[in-house]
């Protein structure tokens, strides 16, 4: 029998996914302050420490503080719990926030590792004014084979655009370069359509050297962004469960409706 305690941590670990989660590549290793600002105004902060393969996150969810740490190169994931001095542990996946392929590998080849998928490359082309490749990417969805088409910027390793088989899409281009707190960025909107509903903008700032965004806009007005980054090797001890603690329940998969 599983407690509710257990069931609210899935809860705050779903909260520290959604507050932090990003993609990053195998850029400079880095500390950094975290910052979100709701659309509503309400503020959320925590830290960041970037290593080889490795990432911590540390921030407070629920009035909860929660510690996320990702090794890449394991491929295992702990949620940590400092107050209780316990810990969840699971596998992480691609599809998880985690560090990301170096970009160009991951262009050559957007399905390595990646359990399910399956890519075929189509061509080369030119997209958004940058150099891409086309790829056919298959998956399965309830059951059945769907096939999106993605343009991957060559050099950054990203999608330029998305194309999905119920008719939505995804472009991303790039507006210009910026300086943001000192650092020299990328500012690239993203634009999102559906059948039957409004396009949706987005924004990003990316940073050559550490190879991820530090600010991210969203539609609504919500902000996401890396502060006070302080570039140089992270200790390994940040990113090992300490000593004392021990490993929790895993929460109960949710039961399905009754019909």
């Amino acid at each position: 029998m599983i407690t509710s305690g257990v069931k609210f941590r899935a809860f705050l670990v779903l909260s520290l996914t959604v507050a932090c989660g990003q993609a990053w590549g195998a850029g400079a290793e880095f500390a950094a302050d975290t910052q979100q600002r709701g659309p509503g105004g309400q503020v959320s902060s925590g830290k960041m420490f970037v290593g080889d393969g490795k990432v911590r996150i540390e921030m407070a969810a629920q009035g909860q503080n929660l510690v996320r740490i990702t090794d890449e190169k394991r491929r295992v994931e702990w949620v940590l719990f400092p107050e209780q001095k316990n810990y969840l542990e699971r596998k992480a996946g691609v599809d998880q926030a985690g560090p990301a392929p170096d970009p160009a590998a991951f262009a050559a080849d957007p399905c390595a590792g990646a359990a399910g998928l399956t890519c075929r490359k189509v061509g080369e082309e030119t997209m958004t004014g940058r150099p891409a490749i086309k790829w056919e990417i298959t998956g399965d969805q309830q059951g059945k084979p769907v096939t999106s088409i993605q343009w991957i910027d060559k050099a950054r390793g990203i999608p330029l655009r998305q194309e999905f088989p119920d008719g939505g899409k995804m472009s991303l281009s790039l507006q210009g370069k910026e300086t943001i707190d000192g650092r020299a960025v990328e500012k690239w909107e993203m634009v999102v359509e559906a059948p039957g509903r409004q396009a949706t903008r987005s924004f990003q700032w990316y940073d050559p050297e550490l190879k991820l965004a530090v600010r991210q806009e969203f539609p609504g007005g919500g902000v996401s962004e890396l502060k006070n980054i302080r570039i140089g090797k992270q200790p390994d001890d940040l990113f090992v469960v300490p000593a004392g603690y021990t490993l929790a329940p895993q929460p109960e998969a949710p039961k399905p409706a009754p019909k």
